[in-house]
């Protein structure tokens, strides 16, 4: 595992809970970053998919970074990810992260196609040299409309120092050539749910961003293969084998993910809200009966 930077481990990105009015709910939110602390998270991170991110307006989406930031208090790293459209726009939301305790932050390329790759570095380039925070690229290529090809991330790296950092969503093999193409100029975390987490982590990953519902079993299995020796790192896959089935599941499409995935943590917390906002596919009560298994299997975090 390389490290350019403090930042390492697993960093769970939180779900959006709503009351039974359709707002953003205060309690339920104080309730998912302690039990993440209390599970053991390295850190944690929001604006993902998971969160929900893009049926939040403007003003809750600020509102969910100064809630956690309030809540998160300094006890372990806060990683935000910035969606924004535009230059102006990143930058303005980089600074508000910041303001509310952002350690670092997680950039995505602009969703428009059919543009230079330079332009997009151009974009990322722009926005990092406006912050002294440590700043990842958010980097999906064939998930996310918009993605820079190893030689971009290397050039936005060499050109802007502070862009460190990565979210690689892509397979081990992926990861391991990223690694060699950018001569480990960026700590990696690795995404897709953790499905090839221990392949990640031997391919230079420094740790992952998954979403909040099966994080803590995940800690684990970091910690394990950190360690680094032979009976622990058998003990990691096992414990990886068995999640294996729920990452399948969960990762047949972001909706059922996000649907589903809301659902486990809220039973994992003791909430009553683990509806995703509409529009949504429907929660079937098949899947809820499959949710509800692994939610006994998992068990509660600590504290609910």
């Amino acid at each position: 595992m390389t490290q350019q930077t403090n930042f390492n481990g697993v960093y769970p990105i939180l779900y959006s809970f709503f009351d039974q009015n359709g707002e953003l709910d205060r309690n339920a939110m104080r309730r998912q970053v302690e039990g993440c602390i209390a599970g053991g998270a390295h850190g944690i991170a929001v604006m993902g998919l998971a969160t929900e991110v893009g049926k939040l307006n403007v003003n809750e989406r600020r509102k969910v970074i100064e809630w956690v930031g309030e809540d998160i208090a300094g006890r372990i790293p806060y990683a935000v990810t910035v969606g924004e459209g535009s230059v102006p726009g990143q930058i303005e939301f980089v600074a508000a992260a910041k303001e509310a305790g952002a350690d670092w932050a997680i950039l995505q390329p602009p969703a428009i196609m059919g543009v230079p790759e330079s332009e997009y570095v151009r974009f990322l380039g722009d926005v990092a040299d406006k912050t002294d925070l440590k700043l990842a690229v958010q980097n999906a290529p064939g998930v996310m409309a918009t993605s820079l090809s190893n030689a971009g991330l290397k050039t936005l790296n060499k050109n802007h120092g502070n862009v460190c950092l990565l979210k690689a969503e892509g397979p081990a093999t992926y990861i391991h050539q990223l690694m060699q193409d950018t001569d480990g100029a960026f700590d990696i975390f690795g995404g897709l749910a953790g499905i090839q987490f221990p392949d990640s982590l031997r391919a230079g990953c420094v740790g992952m961003i998954p979403a909040a519902d099966i994080f803590d079993p995940q800690v684990r299995i970091y910690e394990l293969m950190k360690n680094g020796n032979p009976k622990d790192i058998e003990e990691a896959e096992r414990l990886h084998k068995e999640l294996l089935p729920l990452l399948v599941f969960m990762m047949s499409s972001v909706e059922n993910f996000i649907a589903y995935g809301k659902d486990l943590m809220a039973q994992r917390l003791g909430l009553d809200n683990g509806m995703a906002r509409q529009p949504s596919v429907p929660v079937t009560e098949f899947g809820r009966k499959v949710v509800s298994h692994w939610a006994k299997q998992l068990g509660p975090l600590p504290g609910n």
